[in-house]
């Protein structure tokens, strides 16, 4: 995997990266560091990021145990070292998962997996912060 990341100089504190399959991804910084807030942080790409890779997991899970699942969101919420490296100390993840029939138990086995053994995105954010799930099951036509 590559990503290739260039500053947008005139831009402020922009950057465009490109992925290693193709796809650009712009960020910015905020304007009391010199960015114009024309995209997401740095910080917010990463923490979207681990959403939707465990995201994606609990939804490929759910539809290998032929769940009839319509829905899947997450919720983040991050908290952040006061001091330089300002790592991520805290992640919550509220999941909400709609579909038909859909168990309770199913769900959370799911997430539990994704969590567990899984999501890399989430591995690598388990060195430095505790992250802490919840679930609900919203059943939907």
């Amino acid at each position: 995997m590559e990503c290739n990341v260039h500053w947008a100089g005139g831009l402020g504190m922009a950057f465009v990266a490109e992925t290693g399959s193709g796809h650009l991804l712009t960020m910015d910084g905020s304007p009391d560091g010199g960015g114009r807030n024309l995209a997401p942080r740095p910080l917010e790409t990463l923490l979207a990021g681990a959403g939707g890779c465990t995201a994606y997991d609990v939804v490929l899970i759910l539809k290998r145990g032929r769940h009839d699942v319509r829905d899947c969101r997450v919720r983040l919420t991050a908290e952040r070292a006061s001091e330089d490296p300002k790592v991520f100390t805290r992640i919550g993840m509220h999941f909400v998962v709609g579909g038909r029939g859909v168990p309770p138990a199913a769900v959370e086995r799911a997430v539990a997996l994704s969590h567990d053994k899984y999501c890399s995105a989430t591995a690598m954010l388990l060195k430095t912060a505790k992250i802490e799930t919840s679930f609900e099951v919203v059943e939907v036509a």
